[in-house]
């Protein structure tokens, strides 16, 4: 009824006000109704707060111009590829190592580590050593904490290393991560290699080069070192000098230290006090209102003298098992039991027998041991969700409790919400527990989490794959089932589960490029044997892709291979699929779709590493013009391809040009980093800013027609199509009554209304609206204006779909003129407006109209591109169509005959003949079977 139902709940509440990051949802009413409340809330919070993405102004912008709501990575950081879960691990991580209220005499510590910053340079790095749980990540945590408040100047990069073997401690993933942060920091924007021997390599070249850029000091932190896998070998880079203003600090195991490293300057922890060690038991105690006795605070103080009782890890579990205990059971016979267990191992055992007493039958204790062995094996943890598929018995519940101990108790931890076990002691315990019969029970453990993996992909992976997968390829299925078939030693399971394509782009787009050639290394092949091997599976998922979305998803993921092909070295073989997915996207989608100048500046990146520069100048400036005119002159995304221009030039010497395009970049970029904000927050300010403007102003204004229109904008870009329609049509009532139903801004609000229907499949209303608009702006703009284009070439697309051919060829023809007018004619750009025009006349059985065009655009594209180039093979194969049904039988061969020498050359480039079945430039039509004298060419729309 609106009251606060007891104490407890007052209580709770009266404690979350207090807290500086919990928010708390107030809801009267129904179950159901609260559960949608707190998804909304829950879904509102990650799109404003972790979500966050570069946000542009949206003013003037069609709709039918729409890219994807979030921004890839590639806007960001370059080309570099970044793995938002990797990011989320270490911000946890940092999280809960200073999740401590207790400082543990650390202030002796903090002014050694203050000392070392100060010092002049060079310096080498500064080795934190201690016992295992001696509270080396809590020191450094702490101190960061201190140094991030009191020095805002000094940039702070850490990484907290988990367990040996998971991803956190992979070195090339730990180096790429430090670069990355200092490339954002310094805002600069540089292709990296990925390259895992050439990263490491390469490392303290960047080091030298962005802190030269930063105006201050940098201190790079590396928590647990030691836990890299080949840490000695992987990170020389810290026995060269540093630069003047880079500061390293990293920790370590005494035992484990590489004896190398020991001679570097070292602050090792002592051993707690007996203060630290009674302010440490007493918290816990008394966060449980449990009392101890003198004699027992004695009996605890005797016991906690010796090095392996006396560190912080072993003395807060001792102190949680005593304030469990102790609100129910008789703490003197717990201390006994305490007081037996020497060291942090041994004291975990103890605390897992006593969660085990707790239950109340054996199925809930087997349960128990499942999940921590599940767990235990796996590669980077496992999500409350897998461990109730995996165990169907478990009911939420037991989980909930289970959790509950298990996470109180020290022994697991949540991670990008992933279970893991919180210190590497407790997995110790585990093992001990649980696995004392060896490999054979963890193999047994592991061999359950490839299955149900497996299962995930929905594809027999060791058989073959399917297009359907792609859904089910999540992070965790690509994360976990490569590295459990390696460490199962399964060869040929490795082999075919990387064959599946999404698994291996899931990997490759988040980064974990190392990792994905090392599976490769495991099953013996080498670099162009594994080229092959991805391009013979792409080729037989294209026989099987029909349709525009899986001919988009076919072109991401040609452009995956041939980017991993170009990190490898391998530059012949990688432009064939970027060549072949730039094909697809001018078909399937545009050829002045945003995705294809991804295309255009993917290919552009290997002619300027091939030293190939005047076709790398061609293919940016083709991919800035697309942009400029899908986005506007000052997105992030012109940036790149500025920058993309500016390091051509350097390479080539010309110094000035380079200068004047960096200098343009860099105010877009610095515009884009003070509008950096989320699209749902954006809408929610708008919104307020709206109702505030209408109660000052009234509501009928242009400036409240123009924020409805881009809340319709923000809308429709997170697909929420019904409230997106309600604001798109209230702007254009209002401009109608402010503006006149004849001035342009209605002719935005018009399209914008016309995109939105045209995607709900409403294509009347659609056609309507597109016309109106088109009215509009022929009698409003010039007749080369790029909003004009838009309206044009969107509307006769409509047309097209709708099968209203006679109506469309107008609008063909006059984006023909209009690029005319843009470009000049003898641009790339006008040879497709022609080449989708050749395709309509033949689709209306009017091959003499189309004969003349295709001409036209195969001498265009030969003047600009070259005689042997893939889209002069494309038209020379419509050519050879068109020369066969209109019975020229000898020209159509000898067409045919050069198109295919074509398509040779370019597929000898990859090490394989890949026959392609679509056509390249604009709205081509495909040839179903290879052309003879019997053999009956069919054409359509693609």
């Amino acid at each position: 009824d609106g009251k606060v139902s007891s104490d407890s709940v007052q209580q709770l509440i009266e404690q979350i006000s207090c807290m500086n990051k919990a928010k708390m949802i107030d809801h009267v009413g129904g179950m159901e109704e609260g559960a949608y409340e707190i998804y909304n809330c829950v879904e509102k919070v990650i799109k404003q707060d972790i979500l966050g993405c570069e946000m542009t102004d949206l003013e003037g912008k069609d709709l039918s111009n729409k890219e994807d709501s979030t921004a890839p990575e590639e806007e960001v950081f370059g080309d570099v590829l970044w793995d938002a879960h990797d990011e989320q691990e270490q911000m946890e991580a940092f999280q809960q190592a200073s999740n401590s209220t207790c400082e543990l005499g650390f202030e002796k510590y903090f002014e050694r580590l203050n000392d070392l910053v100060a010092a002049p340079a060079p310096i080498p790095p500064l080795l934190v050593s201690g016992g295992p749980g001696s509270g080396k990540s809590l020191l450094l945590s702490k101190w960061i904490q201190l140094q991030q408040k009191h020095s805002p100047n000094t940039l702070i990069l850490y990484h907290f290393v988990g367990r040996p073997l998971s991803t956190s401690s992979e070195s090339a993933l730990i180096i790429k991560r430090l670069t990355l942060k200092l490339m954002q920091h310094s805002w600069l924007v540089s292709p990296l290699t990925f390259d895992p021997a050439k990263l490491l390599e390469e490392f303290p070249r960047w080091l030298e080069k962005l802190s030269a850029r930063h105006q201050g000091s940098i201190i790079i932190i590396i928590d647990s070192i030691d836990q890299i896998q080949q840490a000695e070998k992987h990170m020389k880079w810290l026995i060269d000098p540093l630069p003047v203003n880079v500061r390293v600090i990293v920790s370590v195991n005494v035992e484990t230290c590489p004896q190398a490293w020991r001679l570097w300057p070292t602050l090792h922890l002592d051993p707690l006090n007996s203060k630290d060690v009674k302010s440490l038991i007493s918290a816990e105690c008394n966060s449980a209102n449990v009392k101890l006795t003198k004699e027992q605070e004695k009996k605890l103080e005797r016991h906690c003298r010796s090095a392996t009782t006396c560190n912080a890890l072993y003395v807060t579990l001792l102190g949680k098992t005593i304030a469990c205990v102790g609100t129910t059971g008789n703490i003197d016979e717990i201390l006994l039991q305490c007081c037996q267990c020497q060291d942090t191992v041994s004291l975990y055992r103890l605390v897992l027998r006593s969660i085990q007493e707790s239950l109340q039958s054996d199925k809930e204790k087997d349960l128990l041991k499942e999940i921590l062995c599940v767990i235990g094996v796996s590669h980077n943890g496992v999500s409350e969700s897998e461990l109730m598929e995996l165990y169907p018995e478990l009911t939420s519940a037991v989980l909930a409790s289970l959790l509950y101990s298990l996470h109180k108790m020290c022994l697991l931890t949540y991670g990008c919400g992933l279970l893991k076990f919180q210190h590497l002691q407790a997995w110790e315990m585990v093992k001990l527990e649980y696995m004392e019969a060896g490999e054979n029970v963890i193999s047994a453990y592991r061999q359950k989490l490839v299955e149900y993996f497996t299962m995930q992909l929905r594809v027999l992976i060791f058989i073959c794959f399917s297009f359907n997968s792609q859904d089910r390829v999540t992070w965790r299925s690509a994360d976990e089932l490569p590295w459990l078939f390696q460490q199962q030693g399964d060869k040929q399971k490795l082999h075919k589960c990387l064959l599946n394509l999404f698994v291996s782009q899931n990997l490759y787009k988040r980064g974990h490029f190392a990792e994905l050639l090392s599976y490769w290394q495991l099953v013996g092949k080498d670099k162009s044997s594994m080229a092959a091997e991805y391009f013979d599976s792409l080729k037989e998922y294209e026989k099987s892709s029909e349709g525009e979305e899986s001919m988009i998803c076919l072109a991401d993921l040609y452009e995956t291979l041939g980017r991993f092909l170009k990190d490898l070295g391998l530059l012949s073989q990688a432009v064939a699929p970027l060549q072949r997915s730039l094909e697809i996207r001018e078909t399937a989608l545009d050829p002045d779709h945003p995705r294809v100048a991804q295309s255009l500046h993917q290919l552009a990146g290997v002619y300027v590493q091939w030293k190939k520069f005047g076709n790398a100048e061609q293919l940016y400036k083709q991919a800035l013009e697309i942009s400029e005119n899908a986005y506007g002159a000052e997105h992030p995304r012109v940036a790149r391809e500025l920058d993309a221009l500016a390091t051509l030039y350097q390479k080539q010497n010309k110094y000035e040009q380079a200068e004047q395009l960096r200098k343009k970049s860099f105010k877009i970029r610095q515009k884009a980093a003070r509008q950096k904000g989320s699209l749902c927050g954006f809408a929610l300010l708008r919104q307020r800013a709206l109702q505030l403007e209408e109660l000052t102003l009234g509501k009928d204004t242009s400036d409240n027609a123009r924020t409805l229109n881009e809340l319709g904008v923000l809308y429709y870009l997170q697909n929420n199509l019904e409230t997106a329609e309600l604001f798109l049509k209230r702007s254009l009532e209002m401009r109608e009554r402010v503006l006149g139903s004849d001035h342009p801004d209605c002719a935005q609000s018009l399209n914008n209304l016309a995109a939105l229907y045209n995607e709900k499949k409403h294509y009347d209303k659609a056609e309507e609206l597109y016309e109106k608009a088109l009215d509009i702006r022929r009698r409003a703009l010039a007749p080369d204006h790029p909003s004009l284009a838009y309206t044009v070439k969107h509307l006769a697309v409509l047309y097209k779909k709708m099968g209203k051919l006679d109506k469309a060829v107008p609008l063909y023809e006059l984006a023909v003129e209009i690029r005319q007018k843009s470009f000049g004619p003898k641009h790339p750009s006008v040879a497709t407006a022609l080449v989708n025009l050749a395709v309509l006349y033949c689709q209306m059985k009017k091959q003499v109209e189309a004969l003349p065009l295709y001409e036209r655009a195969l001498k265009i594209y030969e003047d600009s591109f070259g005689q042997m180039h893939p889209r002069v093979g494309e038209t020379l194969k419509n050519l050879a169509v068109l020369s066969y049904e209109r019975g020229d039988f000898e020209k159509a061969a000898e067409l045919y005959k050069r198109a295919m020498e074509i398509k040779e050359a370019e597929t000898l480039l990859i090490g394989g003949k890949a026959t392609s079945r679509h056509s390249s430039s604009g709205d081509t039509f495909s040839l179903k079977s290879a052309l003879s004298p019997n053999a009956l060419l069919e054409h359509g729309q693609r």
